[in-house]
């Protein structure tokens, strides 16, 4: 099994966990001494067993949770616990990093599509708010539905009327968590050559191993005692069956074929 990469100086990343443990109210640990620099760009791919903490790392670079111990960096900046501090440096960053929950229901309260996605540009004139809910509306496939409420909408729909809302604040970082889970093959292809083609920060969680390619270039893989056990080149890190196996992210079992049996691998979500 790979080391995790080594700590690269936290003052040139983007992001930086120094040493981030987080502990639930009820003592579940959820993540133990992660040590993590994101650059300007970087596409990280988030891989682990359910339970191993990924959800919580999400959430915790997009700043709904804190640190019980450690350091997240943003720009070389701590972000505050508590007070004033905390509320000011969470407002200033909450356009620039934005996360997709893995439950799209938790995202949408809004009267209408169209009122959804124009709610995180209420700052901007009212010309440009209309463009970008236009916009994005037909990237996504909901030009037909900006009246409808999102109660109405498939499990599919919701999903896309989130990514919509994200990608109309134009972030410059994009958290997703499991965001092809409900998406029809049309608009995860569509997502797929968007995230390829732009220049932007996405850290993206996924069980899908046969995609997990294709969401980035690096990969991070959490273990079962919510540490880093993998930080490197994505294509190293999905050829390495061992640690695949071993994360319980791919197993091993008999098929049979004619008269013949032999033991393939399998990835979870393939």
């Amino acid at each position: 099994m790979n080391e995790p990469r080594a700590r690269a100086d936290s003052a040139a990343a983007l992001i930086a966990l120094e040493d981030v443990h987080l502990v639930q109210p009820d003592g579940r640990v959820a993540l133990a001494g992660i040590n993590l620099n994101i650059r300007r760009g970087e596409r990280v791919v988030l891989l682990g067993a359910n339970g191993s903490g990924k959800s919580t790392l999400l959430k915790l670079l997009d700043a709904l949770v804190f640190p019980t111990h450690g350091r997240y960096l943003f720009e070389g900046r701590a972000m505050a616990h508590a007070g004033a501090d905390r509320a000011r440096s969470v407002r200033s960053f909450r356009q620039r990093v934005v996360l997709m929950f893995q439950q799209p229901e938790a995202m949408l309260f809004n009267p209408s599509v169209g009122e959804e996605i124009a709610y995180g540009l209420r700052h901007l004139p009212i010309d440009e708010r209309r463009a970008r809910v236009t916009h994005w509306a037909s990237q996504l496939g909901l030009s037909a539905r900006l009246d409808t409420p999102p109660s109405e909408l498939s499990g599919g729909e919701k999903q896309r009327l989130c990514l919509a809302c994200l990608l109309a604040v134009e972030p410059e970082v994009l958290l997703l968590d499991e965001p092809t889970a409900n998406l029809d093959p049309r608009t995860v292809g569509w997502l797929l050559d968007w995230l390829s083609t732009r220049e932007i920060t996405s850290v993206v969680a996924t069980h899908q191993l046969a995609m997990a390619g294709e969401l980035g270039e690096r990969l991070v893989v959490l273990g079962e005692d919510h540490t880093v056990v993998f930080d490197g080149p994505i294509d190293q890190g999905l050829d390495d069956l061992k640690l695949l196996t071993d994360q319980g992210l791919a197993h091993v079992h008999r098929h049979r074929h004619g008269k013949r049996v032999h033991r393939h691998p399998h990835g979870h979500g393939d």
